[in-house]
């Protein structure tokens, strides 16, 4: 009569190659969960920056000043720097959203003249993207009627 012990184990050895690759499933399943997540984080501060930079610069525009004027002025109010050379205004951000320069920059948000703006409407469009992979995360036009 054969012994039975390598069938046992042939199929002990069967189950643990089961288990490891529903563990290595799982594994893959949580780090793209967790990337998602990180995501879905930095679009909501995308948006919320976005936003409130937008609020700050219509509320500037009021003064009547043009697009640059008020990206300048606006530029030490977020924390940021203007650069004349190509009318933009950038603002670094580190990794919890805290105003950053340098190697510590993950975000940046830009703010520049969108050319859609005419004598009596001030326009500008800003974008918010991640450094390390230069994707975009938010966009949007901030628009005003300048006072006379």
């Amino acid at each position: 009569m054969r012994s039975k012990a390598p069938l046992a184990l042939m199929e002990q050895a069967v189950m643990v190659l089961v288990f490891a690759l529903a563990a290595v499933l799982c594994l893959r399943v949580f780090v793209w969960s967790d990337r998602t997540s990180e995501i879905g984080a930095a679009t909501d501060m995308a948006v919320l920056k976005a936003q409130s930079a937008a609020e700050i610069i219509k509320n500037e525009g009021k003064s009547g000043q043009s697009e640059e004027d008020v990206l300048k002025a606006v530029s030490t109010r977020l924390g940021g720097t203007y650069s004349d050379a190509d009318a933009k205004l950038t603002v670094g951000y580190d990794a919890d959203w805290q105003p950053a320069e340098g190697e510590d920059v993950r975000y940046v948000l830009a703010a520049s003249k969108d050319g859609e703006g005419s004598g009596a409407l001030g326009s500008v469009h800003i974008e918010v993207t991640e450094n390390t992979q230069g994707e975009t995360l938010f966009e949007i036009t901030a628009a005003w009627q300048k006072e006379a």
